[in-house]
């Protein structure tokens, strides 16, 4: 009887042991991660459980506390805000409850505060996320400040996809995709800056996260007459590659691609926090941003440009589809302007990675896209742009032109030809090149 009292008294022990041992298993945090942005500054702590937490702010100085429950920090904070200019210092202090980490944020200012986890999805785990978002201001939209009598530049607005806590397709050396879209965003920005009559607006110009519906409002507050999004392909096998174009679509049914690069869209949004999860932050343009495209004229010219870009990327690099597709795209979607969406190659696959990571091919991609906007713009320019007073059109005479046949094909008068190239005839012979005049 005594040994079965024994027995039972250590196997008691044992249980108990380990049930303490479940029960108050410290709760690490792994990782924080500090993202800056022009608005705001979001950070996200790793953990490696569901976080346990509560919070509060404190002033004079500005603070924000953040206790964690059962858990231990093994991050080192000294220098994760150095680059932040929201956040003068991150570090620990005496925690709420014993076996816990309080972590505090000291501020430089008074922010709008949203507080929020994640649950695990793609290469991360369980997450809490903190944005700090600036005071709200009222910021007017840019305006084109034009002189009298001057055209105004065409606004060119680039979308480098991803960006921060997403890093969008991975490639199998581990490149990501937001880094190859944004330095050929760059890329593309200084070729369009560089043409007297063009201007780029950059959406995102650093590694951080913007929400679809955030990157269309940017655009419309940057009042662009054009959007191109960057993007780099992926599928779950190394055989596809191409680059490929696409408009948004407005049919039910979807090629099989464009399910599944519709599908990374969201996926894209769980990584970064978006999709509707940060409720104080939306905006009074989010009903228009996400609205499907009802215009036929922007339609029109987002598949105009399409095929225009499109034809100067097959020059280049090798195409997964012969024409622009259609797709479903929340970047897509805004009525008010046209866009278009690039992917500039298969980043899973491993040549097409090699190349998305050579400067030299990310300038021949850059290049392209910008030959295909100025090719449309130098066709179809708005009525009050430089482009559209001083840039013509050059046609070299090939064999059967004459100049009625130029005259029907560009829409303009013969005389307004013969004027333009300062012609006292109607002849004109093989090889010659002509200055065609805008139409009326």
């Amino acid at each position: 009887m005594l040994k079965r009292i024994k027995t039972y008294c250590l196997l008691l022990l044992l249980f108990s042991s380990v049930f303490s041992g479940q029960a108050f298993a410290k709760e690490k945090i792994n990782g924080i991660r500090v993202w800056p942005a022009p608005e705001n500054t979001r950070v996200v702590f790793d953990l490696t459980n569901k976080p346990q937490y509560s919070y509060f702010s404190l002033s004079s100085p500005e603070r924000l506390v953040i206790d964690f429950k059962n858990s231990k920090n093994i991050v080192a904070l000294k220098d994760l805000a150095k680059k932040d200019p929201r956040i003068n210092r991150i570090r620990t202090s005496k925690a709420k409850t014993k076996g816990g980490s309080r972590i505090v944020l000291e501020l430089a200012d008074k922010y709008k505060l949203t507080v929020f986890p994640l649950a695990p999805a793609g290469q991360y785990g369980n997450r809490l996320v903190v944005d700090l978002h600036d005071n709200a201001k009222v910021i007017p939209k840019a305006t084109v400040s034009v002189p009298k009598n001057k055209a105004r530049d065409i606004i060119i607005g680039i979308d480098a996809g991803h960006g921060g806590e997403d890093p969008g397709s991975v490639g199998p050396k581990g490149t990501y995709e937001k880094r190859v879209t944004l330095a050929i965003a760059k890329k593309l920005q200084a070729l369009i800056n560089n043409e007297k009559g063009l201007k780029a607006e950059m959406i995102r110009k650093g590694d951080y996260y913007i929400p679809v519906g955030k990157r269309s409002e940017i655009a419309r507050r940057k009042q662009v007459d054009f959007m191109v999004s960057i993007h780099a392909d992926a599928f779950y096998t190394p055989q596809p590659r191409g680059a490929s174009v696409w408009v948004v679509s407005n049919r039910r049914v979807e090629s099989e691609l464009a399910k599944w690069l519709r599908n990374r869209e969201k996926n894209s949004e769980l990584l970064g926090g978006g999709g509707g999860v940060i409720k104080n932050t939306s905006d009074e343009n989010l009903a228009i941003t996400l609205a499907d495209m009802s215009k036929e004229h922007t339609l029109e010219v987002s598949m105009s440009m399409a095929y225009k870009v499109q034809n100067q990327l097959k020059k280049i690099t090798k195409m997964h589809k012969k024409t622009p597709q259609h797709g479903n795209f929340g970047v897509l979607k805004a009525s008010d302007y046209p866009s278009i969406l690039v992917e500039t190659g298969f980043i899973s696959n491993h040549q097409e990675e090699r190349n998305l990571t050579s400067s030299v091919h990310q300038n021949k991609l850059a290049k392209a896209i910008f030959n295909g906007v100025k090719s449309y713009f130098s066709d179809r320019p708005p009525m009050d742009s430089y482009y559209a007073k001083v840039v013509t059109k050059k046609h070299r005479v090939s064999k059967g032109e004459s100049l009625s046949v130029l005259a029907q094909r560009y829409k303009v008068s013969v005389n307004k030809i013969k004027s333009a190239n300062n012609l006292t005839n109607n002849t004109v012979v093989i090889g010659q090149t002509l200055k065609i005049p805008r139409a009326d």
